[in-house]
């Protein structure tokens, strides 16, 4: 029986990984053809719910408490929908496929800042704001190039560790709906993002969820960012950034790749008018310049380029402990 137990998770676990890498392959495909926000009206709703559930007029525990309710209300009926929506399907994994890709964010990141950089070099400062806006939380009407520079670098990485990198790794370990589960989350982690002081409490509670659910696969592409600076001072740089491997937060990746580029990342930004305080990272290097979009591309696709390897390796892996079972 256990040897047959190790079979069956063995082959699940190769057909989970070969649809990761299919679907993976199928983004970067169309990303080149069409802007993908499969997800726009989830979205569009919780803005819309906030508007109805968030009462500043509220004490901090109350907007607390509406946020946990808004969160539950929303989440748990579409997961049972989806749950009870399968057992009718009689191509199952069409349908997990189906829900992987709605899951999985753009692969489209790296052409939109590449698009931004041109901009930037051809001082249409204005174009380049308006390519990087829709993707980013702060007011880029203020921005200078050196701020689209670095807000571009930030976006990228972090977008990337979460949308692509924490989906995968919750398909892996649960299945499609708890990778689904974990994109909702993030949707209305960016709706009610805690930096915008109308939802410093009503976002309180997607905010810690969030933080807790991309901490273990956010240190693993830490790592991965890690290996691609091997070569320069790459110990060094471990003992920079390992006081940071044990927070929740997403300081780890912004210093990795602060430190692997040479330039300073993150500080003061403007949110709906208000200026926030954030840590800085790598403070004694230089500001980042119009090609470091271009160098950040390029590291952190070798990181992704590790995963994937990464995922092939775990399909051979589980092919073969399949075979040698039967």
């Amino acid at each position: 029986m256990a040897n047959l137990s190790n079979i069956l998770t063995s082959s699940e676990l190769y057909s989970a990984v070969i649809t990761l890498l299919l679907l993976i392959a199928l983004k970067a495909l169309i990303s080149q053809f069409v802007t993908q926000q499969p997800l726009v009206f989830f979205n569009f709703y919780c803005q819309r719910l906030a508007d109805k559930v968030n009462q500043q007029s509220g004490s901090p525990r109350q907007q607390k408490i509406s946020g946990l309710i808004a969160i539950l209300v929303t989440l748990v009926p579409l997961i049972m929908i989806l749950w009870l929506f399968e057992m009718f399907i009689e191509v199952p994994w069409l349908w997990q496929a189906l829900l992987l890709y709605f899951a999985l964010g753009s692969l489209g990141l790296t052409k939109t800042c590449k698009g931004v950089a041109r901009e930037l070099v051809a001082n249409n400062h204005y174009q380049a704001k308006q390519k990087i806006a829709p993707y980013l939380l702060r007011d880029t009407k203020q921005l200078s190039p050196l701020g689209v520079s670095k807000a571009c670098i930030e976006m990228q990485v972090l977008r990337s560790s979460q949308l692509l990198v924490c989906v995968g790794f919750y398909y892996l370990l649960f299945g499609p709906l708890a990778a689904l589960t974990f994109r909702l989350l993030l949707e209305m982690h960016y709706a009610w993002n805690i930096k915008l002081a109308r939802f410093s409490n009503f976002g309180a509670a997607v905010n810690y969820i969030v933080k807790l659910l991309q901490w273990l696969p956010s240190r693993l592409f830490s790592l991965l960012l890690l290996l691609g600076t091997v070569g320069q001072n790459t110990l060094l740089y471990w003992r920079l950034i390992r006081g940071k491997f044990f927070q929740t937060n997403n300081a780890i990746l912004l210093h990795v790749l602060a430190l692997s580029l040479e330039i300073k990342l993150s500080g003061v930004a403007m949110y709906n008018g208000d200026k926030v305080r954030k840590n800085s990272f790598n403070d004694q290097a230089r500001q980042p310049q119009v090609t470091d979009i271009i160098h950040a591309s390029k590291r952190i696709n070798y990181a992704l380029y590790l995963f994937i390897l990464l995922l092939m390796l775990l399909a051979i892996i589980s092919y073969s402990v399949a075979g040698q079972g039967k």
